[in-house]
């Protein structure tokens, strides 16, 4: 039986590692970032729109995002890189962990979780994107 040659193979084998190294993981890392940022945006807006500071400031009702008063809650949610594939997107207020889950006194007012849900299908968008500029990536060669 004659030897069976693959052709492209070595090309087809230098395409799979670029699929599976920087520049994958660069493109998906920064579409990751953008949505932390998104749901960082719209957890800030929940808590902002339509709130009044100060004196004539009403708490919101439970289930509801918090009604912003003094702008801590808003102000400290961040986004932040902590690896290459993994973005958190949290506030270090110390009303944020109160807030979102309830305590024994005071029902929820989610804010995050909400956020995450509202920014879902826009996340995955931005990292179907981002796989698809790398998989055209690999095919042109570019890194």
């Amino acid at each position: 039986m004659p030897k069976s040659r693959l052709i492209g193979a070595k090309a087809h084998a230098n395409r799979l590692k670029k699929l599976t190294g920087e520049t994958m993981i660069r493109e998906v890392g920064k579409a990751l970032f953008v949505a932390g940022e998104a749901i960082q945006v719209e957890a800030q807006i929940s808590i902002t729109a339509g709130a009044v500071s100060g004196k004539n400031h009403k708490p919101s009702a439970p289930g509801q995002p918090p009604n912003n008063d003094t702008g801590d809650l808003a102000g400290k949610i961040e986004t932040k890189q902590v690896a290459p594939l993994v973005v958190e997107v949290s506030s270090n207020s110390a009303h944020a962990l109160p807030l979102e889950v309830g305590t024994s006194k005071m029902a929820a007012r989610p804010y995050m979780a909400p956020a995450r849900d509202a920014k879902r299908n826009e996340v995955t968008q931005l990292v179907r994107k981002a796989v698809d500029r790398a998989v055209k990536r690999s095919k042109s060669g570019d890194t």
